[in-house]
């Protein structure tokens, strides 16, 4: 399928693993050039050297306010496509084993960047009228995640930020959608692994098994697979989808709109 996004530009927070880095690879492959963000140096270095005429990176935290201005400043004037909301999740932990202070982190490393730089990028979009937001979160947004009351609790701030931006700017051709994923071979699962195997008293191994055997497919996913579907949603062809939460979970959820 021809995306139409030759040559057109996003940015793409954390680029250096994960479905952030499928996400850029992928868009790169169909001619888009991207603004990699991510944290890790030598992680960006070596995206880039697959895809050296299409990659740019920007190493920084993307959850700092320095990083959103430095985004502004690399895109410039040129017309921006996509934004992809892209970080690293909170730890894991049941209600009784998290304080304040990790409540107050987690909104930080949740919330409040996504927002920031939102506001840091809709005025561009809007005067360009196009543009597409797309936001990894989580299942955990449509049924909660063992041993997650973080991503739990605070993801679901971001669905209905997001759906009630879609409503708003619309009408600038600008679209706003979620991709939560289930379970996928990325190296944030380890930490759900560590901790069921310590609630459990099994090993890692067995603890990975026992989440496979939730996922009606079978197995868990690949980023790559998901990035697919986030390089439709960040093309042109998605102009009639706006406000959505788009599970990619292997029919995890239960629920009928799952």
């Amino acid at each position: 399928m021809e995306l139409n996004i030759d040559n057109e530009i996003f940015v793409v927070g954390g680029a250096g693993a994960g479905f952030g880095r499928a996400i850029a690879e992928e868009l790169a492959v169909n001619g888009a050039i991207v603004l990699a963000v991510s944290r890790t140096k030598d992680k960006l270095i070596s995206l880039r050297e697959n895809h050296p005429q299409k990659i740019d990176y920007l190493v920084g935290d993307i959850t700092l306010d320095a990083t959103h201005d430095e985004i502004v400043k690399w895109i410039g004037t040129r017309k921006l496509s996509g934004l992809v909301f892209n970080g690293g999740g909170p730890p894991a932990g049941q209600i009784e084993e998290v304080n304040m202070d990790m409540w107050d982190e987690a909104w930080r490393n949740i919330v409040r960047w996504k927002i920031n730089l939102t506001y840091k990028i809709l005025p561009l979009l809007k005067l360009q009228e196009y543009g597409r937001f797309l936001f990894i979160e989580s299942v955990s947004v449509k049924e909660p995640v063992a041993n997650l009351v973080l991503s739990n609790s605070l993801r679901p701030a971001i669905v209905g930020f997001a759906k009630t931006m879609s409503q708003e700017i619309a009408n600038f051709g600008i679209t706003v959608n979620i991709l939560a994923p289930g379970y996928h071979n990325t190296a944030a699962m380890e930490r759900l692994f560590v901790k069921k195997a310590e609630t459990d008293n099994i090993t890692i191994e067995e603890a990975k098994h026992e989440m496979e055997r939730d996922i009606p497919v079978g197995k868990m996913g690949e980023p790559y697979e998901m990035a697919s579907l986030a390089c439709w949603l960040l093309s042109p062809l998605s102009r009639y989808v706006t406000g959505q939460t788009i599970t990619h979970d292997g029919g995890m959820v239960r629920s009928i709109f799952g």
